[in-house]
C-alpha cells in the first residue's frame, strides 16, 4: 500500500502501516489518552525555529514566538529554554510567557485594545516593548507610565498597505485592517509620542498577515518600512529596532511557501542593499515554528452514507479544531493505521450541532467506525482557540520527544468547566 504523501510534517512517518510522531507510535497515544487528543513533535518546533536561526546567523536579531500561535505553557517553555523572546497580545499571555520561564525583558506587547490595568502589569514586570497600535493608545499608555513615574518602551506599529494575499480575515497590513497606524500618518504619530514624557522610542513594527505563502510582499514591506525609517530618523528620531512580525505560511495542502533560511537571506540582502543590514531586527513568528509540529488524533464515531453527500462522523469537532469553520481553511486528514480497503469519498464532521462543524470535505479514506484518524498540521490555532461549545472539554495535550511521551494538559473535566459559575 502506497503511503499518503504528508506534506510539511518532518517527523511524522508511517512505519509500515502505523502512523509514528517521532518515535511514538500515535495509535498507542490514543488507546491510552482517549480522543480527541493533540499531539505536538519538540523536534519539529526546534527545527522549525533553527531554520530562522541559520538565515539570521550573524545578525543582531530577536525571534520572538507569536503566543496566539499556541499558548500551552509547555510549548511557551520549548521557545523560552531555545533563547527566543515573545510576542504576546493579553495580559493572559504575559502570565503565560512568566510562568513558563520567558524573559520579561524579551516580550513584546502587541494588540490593538490594551487595557489599563494589562500596561500597568506588563510595566511591573518590565516588558521589552509595546507595540503601539493607534495615536488613542500612545495617549493612554504615556498617562499610566507617567502615574507610575516609568517611561513606556515603545515602537509604532505601521501599516504598510501591503497586500499579504492570504485570506481577509487574516490580512493585516491593508488600509481597511483595525491594526496599527496608516502609513500617512506614521511621522507625525512618532513626532507625537517623541514628545510624550512617559513614553520612551525605540523601534517600528508592522505585521502584514497571516499564513504567507509568497515573498513578494515581504519584499515589499521592507522597502517600506526602510523609507519610513529614513523619514521618522530624518526629523531628528532615532530608531533603534525594526520589527517586521511574522506570518510566514505553512504547507497545509500542497502550499510552498519559502523556507524562513532562503527568505531572511534575501530580506537580508534587500536591507544590506539599503544600508539597514546591521540594524537589530525582530520578528514574530507563530504558525510557522508549530503549525506542522501537530497533529488532533480523532476517532470515527460513525458512517453516514447519504443520497448526495457521505459523512464520517467523528469525535473532534470546532471546538477543537476551529479553523475549519472560521477560514474555510484545509487540513490534510489520514487514517493512523492504513486498511488495505478500497477508499470512499467522505465529509468529515464533528458532532457539534452546527452545519459548520466540518473538519474536511470530499476526503478520500477507507474507515471503518472505530478507527483513529490524525487531522494534520495542527499545531497553530487550534488549542489556542478551542472553546467549550455544547459543554464539550478541551482536548488533552502530548509532547514527544524521541520516543518519550510528556502529558502537557489533562484532559478538561466537567467540573473544570463548572468550577466558576454559581447557581442562584
Amino acid at each position: 500500500m502506497n503511503s499518503p504523501d504528508l506534506p510539511g510534517q518532518p517527523q511524522l512517518a508511517y512505519r509500515g502501516n502505523e502512523l509514528f510522531l517521532e518515535d511514538v507510535r500515535l495509535s498507542d497515544l490514543a488507546k491510552q489518552h482517549g480522543t480527541p487528543l493533540f499531539v505536538y513533535s519538540k523536534g519539529a518546533m526546534l527545527a522549525a525555529l533553527a531554520a530562522y536561526q541559520r538565515g539570521f546567523a550573524g545578525r543582531d536579531v530577536q525571534i520572538c514566538y507569536a503566543v496566539k500561535a499556541n499558548s500551552s505553557l509547555s510549548v511557551i517553555q520549548v521557545f523560552a529554554l531555545a533563547g527566543c523572546g515573545f510576542d504576546i497580545v493579553s495580559g493572559g499571555e504575559i502570565e503565560r510567557v512568566l510562568a513558563a520561564g520567558g524573559q520579561a525583558d524579551r516580550i513584546i506587547f502587541s494588540g490593538v485594545g490594551k487595557t489599563r490595568a494589562e500596561m500597568r502589569r506588563a510595566l511591573d514586570v518590565g516588558i521589552g516593548c509595546f507595540n503601539v497600535e493607534s495615536e488613542a493608545e500612545l495617549d493612554v499608555l504615556n498617562e499610566v507610565a507617567s502615574a507610575m513615574g516609568v517611561r513606556a518602551p515603545v515602537s509604532i506599529r505601521v501599516n504598510p498597505n501591503v497586500d499579504p494575499k492570504t485570506h481577509p480575515y487574516i490580512s493585516t497590513g491593508l488600509k481597511s485592517s483595525k491594526f496599527g497606524i496608516p502609513h500617512e500618518r506614521v511621522l507625525p504619530t512618532y513626532q507625537r509620542a517623541a514628545a510624550l514624557k512617559g513614553l520612551r522610542v525605540i523601534g517600528i513594527d508592522c505585521h502584514i498577515g497571516s499564513q504567507i505563502t509568497q515573498e513578494e510582499p515581504y519584499l515589499e514591506t521592507v522597502d517600506r518600512m526602510i523609507d519610513l525609517v529614513e523619514a521618522i530618523e530624518a526629523a531628528g528620531i532615532p530608531i533603534q529596532h525594526i520589527d517586521f512580525g511574522g506570518g510566514l505560511g505553512i504547507n497545509y495542502n500542497g502550499e510552498t511557501p519559502p523556507g524562513a533560511e532562503q527568505l531572511w537571506k534575501k530580506l537580508l540582502a534587500r536591507l544590506d542593499a539599503r544600508g539597514f543590514g546591521r540594524r537589530q531586527l525582530m520578528i514574530e513568528p507563530g504558525r510557522s515554528l508549530v503549525g506542522n509540529a501537530g497533529v488532533c488524533l480523532t476517532e470515527v464515531l460513525y458512517l453516514k452514507p447519504g443520497a448526495q453527500k457521505n459523512f464520517c462522523i467523528i469525535d473532534a469537532a470546532m471546538n477543537d479544531l476551529p479553523r475549519p469553520a472560521m477560514y474555510q481553511a484545509f487540513h490534510q486528514i489520514v487514517p493512523l493505521h492504513q486498511r488495505e480497503a478500497a477508499a470512499v469519498t467522505w465529509d468529515v464532521v464533528g458532532p457539534v450541532c452546527e452545519s459548520g462543524d466540518w473538519i474536511g470535505h470530499d476526503r478520500e479514506l477507507a474507515v471503518q467506525a472505530g478507527d483513529l484518524l490524525a487531522v494534520l498540521s495542527a499545531g497553530a490555532f487550534c488549542m489556542s482557540m478551542a472553546s467549550n461549545y455544547n459543554a464539550r472539554g478541551r482536548a488533552p495535550e502530548i509532547l514527544v520527544t524521541g520516543e518519550q511521551a510528556h502529558v502537557i494538559r489533562l484532559r478538561e473535566t466537567l467540573a473544570d468547566q463548572m468550577r466558576q459559575e454559581k447557581l442562584l
